[in-house]
């Protein structure tokens, strides 16, 4: 529901000195100085100050200024009562000034309160307040009727305009605010993201890492129960030693690819490759920089690919191609086929379910299926 807008406080930005520049800060300055000048010369210059009217006088000033004080808190608390209480005592003492012959200061005090009712009360309250301060001063007035008319139809307009100048200042403190924190949250955001991706990097090289090592660990196990010689046995374990290893390397290289520091796509793919035997690659199209993510999908899913053949199909002859598109980088990985491996059943089966979530994640798919011969798994992802 929509505030009243006859009723509504300004904001506590606009009341408080948020936002107010260095400058604006000396000229404010500035005015209180001149305002207790006039206040001090209206109570001492007086034929008539002297003895206890000026006690009076002087007490007069300390009481108006813990007044106005109290004032400036009680609105920035939007205490209604209070700061309407606050008001009538300043106009009270003006009423008491004036009574004492005080003329000048009483003065300044009924234009204050004129002007600080319209720039800090709700507008409800500040009209009757402003009116009845601008209709005092009025009536001591002893200038032109015109004269004193202008004089209070400027006061009027100087105290709104100092409300709507406060108002502005307010809202533009509430939106850099907003702005603060929306940087923030997407500062948080943004590192939560970066954890994300980091644990399903290292997700990724471990499972396939792990999955390795599975192969070889199987497959020694299956040569013992056979009985098998002992180097055949322990070049299986050499092996396994090896995938660890090379697994935790791998884990360096991803932190390192997260950084931005890893080595052409290409190179990647030969590599991997020469490691597998009846494997090579071939890339076509226009070779450009991929993005950290989409580079890492298709090494994982490079690697996991191969792995499967190793698994499923020991032998079998393998073609990696790698085509570079106007809009996508696409990843082809053919094996030939052939009789399904001893570790056929190694493994968990969550390697390509991770890839392929990981390439949904870019926008991009993934397919493994069947063909006439051997098996094939397709990547495709935005570049």
């Amino acid at each position: 529901m929509t505030e009243n807008a006859w009723t509504r406080w300004p904001s506590r930005e606009a009341l408080s000195r948020a936002g107010i520049t260095r400058s604006r800060r000396l000229l404010a300055w500035a005015v209180r100085l001149l305002v207790i000048g006039m206040l001090l010369w209206g109570a001492f210059t007086g034929d008539h100050v002297h003895g206890w009217a000026l006690a009076g006088g002087v007490a007069g000033i300390f009481v108006t200024a813990a007044l106005a004080w109290a004032f400036w808190r009680t609105t920035l608390a939007h205490r209604l009562w209070p700061s309407v209480a606050l008001i009538a005592a300043l106009l009270g003492v003006a009423i008491g000034g004036q009574a004492a012959g005080f003329t000048v200061p009483a003065v300044v005090v009924w234009c204050g309160c004129a002007v600080s009712s319209l720039e800090r009360l709700p507008i409800a309250v500040a009209l009757p307040v402003t009116s009845v301060s601008l209709a005092t001063y009025a009536a001591v007035n002893d200038d032109v009727w015109l004269t004193t008319a202008v004089t209070t139809g400027g006061l009027a307009l100087a105290g709104y305009t100092l409300r709507l100048d406060a108002e502005a200042r307010g809202n533009a403190q509430r939106l850099l605010a907003q702005e603060r924190m929306a940087r923030a949250a997407e500062a948080e955001s943004a590192a939560l993201a970066e954890r994300a991706r980091i644990a399903r990097e290292i997700h990724d090289v471990l499972a396939h890492s792990l999955s390795a090592q599975l192969v070889h660990l199987e497959a020694a196990r299956l040569l013992i129960e056979r009985g098998a010689d002992r180097e055949t046995i322990l070049e299986r374990v050499v092996a396994a030693r090896g995938m660890a290893r090379d697994g935790l390397a791998e884990t360096r290289q991803a932190l390192s690819a997260l950084r931005g520091e890893m080595t052409p796509l290409e190179d990647f793919l030969t590599e991997i490759v020469a490691t597998t035997a009846g494997a090579e690659v071939t890339v076509t199209g226009d070779r450009r920089q991929l993005s950290a993510e989409a580079s890492q999908a298709v090494r994982r899913v490079a690697q996991e690919a191969l792995t499967n053949v190793r698994k499923h199909a020991p032998g079998a002859k393998v073609l990696l191609r790698l085509e570079y598109g106007e809009h996508e980088v696409r990843l082809d990985v053919r094996d030939s086929g052939g009789s399904p491996g001893e570790l056929t059943g190694a493994g968990g089966g969550y390697g390509l379910l991770g890839m392929r979530e990981r390439a949904e994640l870019l926008g991009g798919s993934l397919r493994a299926e069947p063909e006439e011969e051997g098996f094939v798994v397709t990547l495709k992802v935005p570049a």
